[in-house]
Formats: C-alpha cells, structure tokens, sequence
C-alpha cells in the first residue's frame, strides 16, 4: 500500500510539474506565435536597433547632428554592414536634433511585428 501511495505521489508531482512547465513556455514566445525563432529574430532586432541608436548618439556628441545610417558607417560608427537582418529593412529618419530608426518586416509571418522602431529618447516600440 505504501508503494502505491508513493509511485501515485511521484506521479502527481511529475504532472504538476509538467503543467508548469508548459504554461511557463506559453509566456516566453511572442503573442500570436508559438515559433521560438520568432523571439529570438525580434531580439536580434532590437540589439541592432540599439546599437545603430547608439552610434547615432555617439555621432550626435562628436559631430553636433544626426546622420543616415551610410553617414554613420562612413564615420566608422556603425558597424553594422547591411541595412537589413533576415526580411527585416532598417530606415532612418534623422534631422539636426532627433532620429526615428525602423525595422520593417517584409516577411509573410502575419504574427511578426510589422515594424520595429527607435528614436533618441532609446525607447522600442512596436507595432
């Protein structure tokens, strides 16, 4: 009797555990997707947003304006050597005093973010 009590303990506290586990990996993927690369692509997108983000600021102390981002790799700021990352294209506005970066998807995922952008307060925002 008491095995059975302790293989049905056993059995329980696996289950739980498992249930657990399953809505803990729920909240780690992106709303709308259960595709982990999804998470890992949109935080790829984010970094390279914040290091051009970056590089602009950096340019912005050194050179007292904003650039485009082929201004910034000429400068040798940015060293980032395309304008895209997967079927993500970065643009740049920038003006004397601020820049708006976006990330635009031009995949066919409808649960991707469709844009990814950043300006020089460095906050993301995405839509």
């Amino acid at each position: 009797m008491s095995r059975m009590f302790g293989f049905l303990s056993i059995l329980i506290v696996v289950a739980t555990g498992a249930f657990i586990y399953s809505r803990q990996a729920q909240n780690v993927t992106p709303a709308g997707t259960a595709n982990p690369l999804a998470r890992v692509e949109t935080t790829a997108i984010k970094k390279d947003l914040l290091n051009i983000a970056q590089a602009e600021r950096s340019h912005n102390a050194l050179h007292g304006g904003y650039t485009s981002l082929d201004g910034l790799r000429s400068a040798g700021e940015l060293s980032l050597a395309v304008d895209n990352r997967g079927p993500y294209n970065y643009s740049a506005d920038v003006s004397d005093s601020s820049f708006h970066i976006v990330a635009t998807y031009t995949g066919s995922d409808p649960a991707m973010p469709k844009s990814i952008s950043i300006d020089q307060t460095m906050q993301i925002s995405q839509e």
